[in-house]
């Protein structure tokens, strides 16, 4: 593996940023069978063409799974040795726990003990979502404040961590041990 993967790895950056681009490319880079966990739910026409953009990208080496609601028990199913698994995205993640009125603090800490369990490297994916305005609404707010903390929940557990701003990234931690 390169030196820009570790066993678990966090990708944040903003909308459009390039981080599932990069995230692809880590994986890819690690010669190991590629998982696509999708954490994305269709709803509307324009997630419909994000989702078709992201398929459109990856090769048919790649294997995808789809969980909205259910991250560590997929993990658990899909992590395997000679496997590398890209969650894509924490921050969809925790829109559909939040939909669904679930306990996203109790949701996070089971994924942190399930990457502990796990033998397989994974790469997940997050929004950084606390460099824009504060928004106007309580919901808003509060999905911000959610994933601000899922993120440094997941950062502090991951042994490497990227942030992706206009295609480049810029590693924010890399604590691997070759």
């Amino acid at each position: 593996m390169n030196n820009l993967l570790g066993k678990n790895t966090l990708v944040l950056g903003g909308r459009r940023s390039g981080k599932s681009r990069f995230a692809e490319g880590l994986v890819l880079s690690s010669g190991l069978k590629p998982i696509y966990l999708a954490t994305g739910r269709i709803t509307d026409d324009e997630m419909r063409e994000r989702v078709a953009v992201h398929r459109e990208r990856r090769s048919s080496d790649w294997e995808t799974v789809e969980e909205p609601l259910a991250l560590a028990d997929a993990l658990r199913q899909t992590a395997r040795k000679g496997r590398i698994v890209l969650v894509d995205c924490l921050t969809f993640w925790v829109t559909n726990l939040m939909m669904e009125k679930a306990d996203v603090a109790r949701e996070c800490d089971g994924l942190v003990k399930q990457l502990g369990e796990l033998t397989s490297p994974v790469v997940l994916v997050s929004n950084e979502t606390g460099l824009g305005i504060i928004p106007d609404n309580k919901m808003a707010r509060e999905f911000g404040d959610l994933a601000g903390t899922v993120n440094q929940n997941i950062a502090a557990y991951c042994d490497t961590v990227h942030f992706v701003a206009a295609g480049l990234p810029l590693t924010l931690k890399s604590e691997v041990k070759i």
